[in-house]
């Protein structure tokens, strides 16, 4: 993937072979799934990108696993892949497919529920072929042996014409290619460390076809669920959603594995619809944007909180309606919970609103100072006192509230006198305003 520009991209004849671990033996290597650390991007020819992830399982029915183990590793690498490559020994049998039959048996009732095929596309890759004579290394050869192989005829036996239309049913491409055998260097060193200059020639010539034919960025497919293109985020729900239903003793039943698809689906629907509305409110008031009068902020707010709800309801979703609803709900909260992020995060910017607190505090302190002094001059020595008791609350709240902003400590008690601060400013305005309105009702009165 790094040397897609190079043409000798498969290196020099003297390079180990790096990348995911492996080793020659008859001993398993690679356990569960393992995906490469690195997210390949790929240009396509129409100027959009594709992100490609390369994942790797150990093998099917070997002397460590049980047959959950390998339906679990199967269907998990299947249900989150564009392309499964059903990696084959010499020849494809019958328990090859019926294998694969088992291992994707929800897709049946998958379809049947969405009326699509659930899996996208399958290569057949059959290793160490052996018959060349009779069908070509490669592509084409590889494509008129599977023909063969999965030919259904009315001559078979029932179930053998199941399992066909089964795996017809649910993959959307079905190809297979033909790979020699690598050589008996490479099978029989065991210093052998995936020099191309100990692989068979015809084997090299094979993988410069087979490689561009998986990765080649016209050939790339994008990960596809119920017809929805699935993006990095979307993956990690699924992910999420198929590995909770597979930690049991017993495999999942169809329906169990049909409903956590259905919820991985909602959920990057979900997820989607809040990047959206994410983005485009840090395009109104995130960051270092300026201040955003309330009232501008809230008609945007409105103008795409309706715009996600529209992005989710239009996305295809699987689960039915009262399902989905659900998730509606939970996409509700979750945009009303950034809502009021956004509200706080904008009346931050407000200088005023920084200032507010001290402000209202420091006239409080000369107003009550002044009155102090008019009431001694009047000779109300009780009322003086209790205006220089409220003055020196007044003032230890501001000392409070600027050690509270500097400390970062005692938050709640800073809280509480902006609370404080905000409901004197709140009441003094609303007077004030009770007191113009009067006024202005007595002119009109007197002309």
């Amino acid at each position: 993937m790094h040397r897609k520009g190079d043409e000798n991209w498969l290196g020099t004849d003297d390079e180990p072979l790096l990348g995911f671990s492996w080793r020659g033996g008859s001993e398993p290597e690679t356990t569960g799934i393992q995906l490469w650390s690195e997210v390949f991007l790929v240009p396509k020819s129409d100027g959009t990108e594709l992100a490609v992830v390369l994942m790797d399982t150990q093998g099917a029915f070997d002397y460590q696993s049980t047959v959950k183990d390998c339906a679990t590793i199967f269907a998990l690498s299947t249900m989150t892949s564009s392309v499964q490559i059903y990696n084959i020994s010499q020849n494809i049998q019958e328990d090859d497919l019926q294998q694969l039959q088992l291992f994707t048996e929800y897709g049946r009732l998958a379809m049947d529920e969405i009326f699509l095929k659930p899996f996208q596309s399958l290569m057949f890759l059959v290793r160490d072929w052996s018959f060349p004579y009779e069908y070509n290394y490669g592509l084409k050869g590889g494509s008129d042996f599977l023909d063969k192989r999965l030919q259904v005829k009315d001559a078979q036996h029932e179930e053998l014409q199941t399992v066909r239309e089964h795996i017809y049913s649910c993959f959307t491409n079905i190809s297979c290619f033909l790979l020699p055998h690598p050589g008996l260097k490479v099978a029989t060193n065991p210093s052998f460390q995936g020099q191309l200059s100990e692989v068979a020639t015809e084997f090299r010539t094979q993988l410069k076809d087979l490689i561009p034919t998986l990765l080649h960025p016209d050939n790339l497919a994008e990960k596809e669920i119920n017809g929805n293109k699935v993006t990095c985020m979307g993956l990690v729900e699924f992910f999420k959603a198929y590995i909770k239903i597979y930690q049991g003793e017993d495999l999942p039943q169809p329906k169990t594995m049909l409903m956590a698809t259905a919820e991985a689906n909602n959920l990057a629907a979900v997820a989607a619809s809040k990047e959206q509305y994410y983005k485009n409110m840090e395009k109104v008031c995130g960051g270092d944007l300026p201040y955003v009068s309330p009232e501008s902020l809230e008609e945007k707010h409105d103008f795409l909180f309706r715009e996600a709800l529209h992005n989710f309801s239009s996305t295809k979703k699987m689960g039915g309606q009262e399902f989905c609803d659900r998730y509606q709900g939970q996409l509700e909260k979750e945009l009303d919970e950034m809502w009021q992020s956004y509200q706080k995060h904008n009346e931050s910017k407000n200088l005023f609103s920084a200032f507010r607190t001290p402000a209202v505090l420091f006239v409080l302190v000369c107003i009550l100072y002044i009155l102090s002094g008019i009431f001694l001059f009047l000779g109300m020595a009780t009322f003086a006192l209790v205006t220089d008791c409220t003055l020196g609350l007044v003032m230890m709240s501001m000392l409070a509230w600027a050690f509270i902003r500097y400390s970062g400590r005692y938050r709640p008690l800073g809280g509480a006198i902006d609370q404080a601060a905000g409901l004197v400013l709140e009441q003094t305005t609303e007077m004030l305003n009770k007191s113009r309105g009067t006024n202005t009702a007595e002119t009109k009165k007197s002309h």
